[in-house]
């Protein structure tokens, strides 16, 4: 009897924190971006939405994997396998990115465009949101200061009312659809390039960038309920990664759906934000409005409260200093400065960061998980790194509208995938065997 007792026990906390997970990588992002990129597509909605899960899903778990693979203690000892000044440059632009510059500051105002400026008078606007900017980013302190409830607060509690929410809305959209697809804009004119631009599109989402972070707070729990064995942190994160990305996937296939459909009576909207509100009220009437803004807010404040938690966690381990709720009030405070910039300004200034880290990412979770079939040989790790940082360095470079003048006219002639923004992929495969071939030669001379 006790031990069916701590089955069902390992089960529920299995539960619990792939629905955490859930919660953490469902935010901001994840609600406008697959919404606009519906509206976009028309009729090829579904390729982009394949391109989008790859890179709003499917990296995450592969981030998320990858950490527990590797066997490292955070992201900084991951990326320390390539140099460890890189190790720690990376780090910090990574939290920086997914925590004070845009993520969690996109949180609190993601939740005032939606869930809240519908509800009130034309004429509200700057202070209104510098109040509400107030008291959501005093909730994610408090519910941010004792890390250890996360999964119970999150995974059994907020996320069931998140998942609920969502569900309603979904059942009513099957029920009386809104509208059909129309016609894709150009840049989802075709399958080919609908799939491509889906997958860049999936970058705003930042979830393979937190994933690193979010895999150490996965890998921590699965150990504390049990998994003792490298084999059995890997399975367990699988099983709780799997819940997480099931999830989402059905989420962003959904809003993409429903972007799509909407067109037909909302036109074609500049962000996913009034096409999520617009498509509430064609639903549900005005009634509608009120169920979007509690899924915005939940969605949102789950999301904050993980990355408050981790980037207080990672500064206070790594620079000491102050102690982890010093780091987590000042986390809040910056963040909250960069909110009242508002919406627009925090997505436009995040995508040439976008544009420099993700190449950066993918290829370190491709690194992690083939390590032993080249020896954990550190010049693989700077070659492919080293060359992919050269490309994901001009791709930043363009996104921020920097002229590169004549040496940028013939790298975008010359040097395949760029117009899709993937030449990364070439440098990254080059690196990965000038790096390799340089393993073999002194395989070969060392046996000489």
């Amino acid at each position: 009897m006790p031990n069916q007792n701590s089955t069902q026990m390992t089960r529920r906390a299995f539960l619990a924190v792939g629905l955490m997970l859930f919660a953490l990588f469902f935010g901001a992002g994840n609600l406008i971006f697959p919404a606009a990129l519906g509206q976009r597509a028309g009729t090829n909605v579904w390729w982009a939405i394949t391109g989008f899960v790859l890179t709003g899903v499917g990296l995450p778990l592969a981030g998320v994997l990858a950490m527990g693979y590797s066997g490292c203690r955070n992201v900084q000892e991951l990326a320390g396998r390539v140099h460890p000044l890189f190790g720690i440059l990376f780090t910090l632009a990574l939290y920086l990115s997914i925590g004070p510059a845009f993520a969690i500051p996109r949180t609190g105002t993601v939740s005032f465009e939606i869930a809240v400026r519908p509800f009130l008078s034309p004429d509200a606007g700057y202070w209104a949101q510098i109040i509400f900017l107030i008291i959501f980013f005093l909730v994610t302190l408090w519910l941010s200061i004792n890390p250890q409830k996360l999964v119970g607060r999150i995974g059994g509690v907020l996320t069931p009312i998140l998942l609920t929410t969502i569900v309603i809305l979904i059942v009513k959209s099957l029920i009386t659809p809104i509208g059909t697809p129309g016609a894709p804009t150009s840049a989802y004119g075709s399958p080919t390039v609908a799939l491509l631009q889906g997958f860049i599109d999936g970058y705003n989402t930042l979830d393979a960038l937190a994933s690193f972070v979010f895999g150490i707070l996965v890998i921590e729990f699965v150990t504390q309920h049990g998994a003792t064995t490298r084999r059995e942190v890997i399975g367990a994160t699988m099983r709780a990664g799997m819940i997480a990305i099931g999830c989402l996937g059905l989420v962003y296939i959904f809003i993409a759906e429903l972007g799509a459909a909407s067109v037909e009576k909302l036109g074609i909207l500049d962000t996913g934000a009034p096409v999520l509100a617009g498509s509430a009220r064609l639903l549900f009437g005005e009634p509608g409005a009120l169920i979007l803004a509690v899924i915005v807010l939940l969605a949102c404040l789950t999301t904050s409260i993980g990355l408050v938690t981790a980037c207080a966690s990672y500064f206070h381990a790594q620079f000491g200093g102050l102690s982890y709720k010093g780091y987590a009030m000042t986390f809040v405070i910056v963040s909250f400065a960069v909110g009242t910039f508002g919406l627009k300004t925090i997505i436009s200034a995040a995508i040439p960061v976008l544009m420099f880290l993700y190449p950066l990412a993918i290829v370190l979770i491709a690194l992690a998980f083939l390590d032993s079939r080249f020896g954990s040989r550190r010049s693989v790790y700077a070659w492919t790194v080293g060359l992919t940082l050269i490309s994901a360095l001009i791709s930043g470079l363009e996104a921020a509208n920097i002229s590169l003048g004549a040496f940028g006219r013939f790298y975008g002639a010359h040097v395949p995938l760029h117009a899709v923004g993937l030449d990364w992929i070439f440098f990254a495969v080059a690196g990965f065997l000038i790096g390799f071939l340089d393993r073999r030669k002194a395989w070969a001379t060392s046996a000489q």
